[in-house]
């Protein structure tokens, strides 16, 4: 598991967010976060409206609290006994914390894209066959029928229609990287979740995955780590602005780059930190 001592909040941020509306239908909310890890808070009193068939890019320095806030959206804190969550996160009208929710029933609505691809020790077929097999559906023509649509869905399949079954490592980065996108999204999920999720892939391979979002967004909400600003400026609808565990600012991506309402977000645009 990643070491998440790292993102520690060692000071107070000079400013703190006021909440606005967004425009478009709320798909999750987060109220009154607080998420402490080792006994030091990493995350306060985040409250966060993610829009529905949006993109939501989250910004801000290293060790802001950025991944914290996303794992905490699928439930990956849950493994880690000395992480402490409190608030209240909601996906639809379904509280993702609640006594009685299992976590394996909140991350298959979550399709995770990681800095890394991590592609599982099988087949390329096999890889995108695993999450449907595993939640039920035993015919092979449907299982079949879902591998082909997500491998179309991500511009995967003309380039491995003919060989399904070599190994999926085999395949160059950004073919895992999408390839990983494919098989979050056979299992139906409502949101697309991504940690710098193209970090580790070139100029070309990161063009493809972020054309992948903009037209992904026509049936899913997705929110999005990122580093790289022109990223966020190219593809976000939404940006939310970290700094030291504490939201910023959130709102319209055109408002944040170009209108932002605290100087420390406008600092942080200008490049005074990072």
């Amino acid at each position: 598991m990643r070491d998440l001592s790292n993102e520690i909040v060692m000071q107070e941020p000079a400013i703190q967010y006021k909440e606005i509306t967004v425009t478009h239908k709320t798909h999750l909310s987060v109220d009154n976060l607080n998420v402490h890890i080792y006994g030091k808070q990493i995350l306060k009193n985040v409250n966060l409206h993610i829009p529905e068939k949006q993109i939501t890019c989250i910004i801000g320095p290293s060790g802001c609290g950025k991944t914290t806030l996303l794992r905490c959206f699928n439930r990956l804190h849950d493994d880690n006994s000395e992480v402490k969550v409190s608030g209240n996160i909601r996906i639809g009208n379904e509280d993702i914390y609640g006594s009685k929710v299992e976590a394996t029933h909140i991350r298959k609505k979550m399709g995770l894209l990681a800095q890394r691809p991590t592609v599982l020790p099988m087949s390329i077929y096999d890889n995108v066959a695993y999450g449907p097999r595993l939640y039920g559906i035993k015919r092979r023509r449907k299982v079949y029928e879902i591998v082909k649509h997500q491998l179309q869905a991500v511009g995967l399949w003309e380039e491995v229609k003919d060989r399904l079954k070599s190994p999926a490592v085999r395949l160059s980065i950004g073919q895992q990287q999408r390839l990983c996108l494919a098989r979050g999204l056979a299992v139906e999920p409502e949101m697309i979740l991504g940690d710098e999720a193209t970090s580790s892939l070139d100029p070309l391979a990161s063009t493809k995955i972020e054309e992948l979002f903009l037209k992904l967004k026509e049936n899913y909400s997705i929110v999005l780590v990122t580093h790289t600003l022109r990223q966020a400026k190219r593809i976000a609808d939404y940006v939310a602005f970290m700094y030291l565990g504490e939201l910023i600012e959130f709102g319209k991506a055109d408002d944040v780059f170009n209108r932002p309402k605290h100087k420390l977000t406008q600092q942080y645009l200008d490049g005074s930190f990072s």
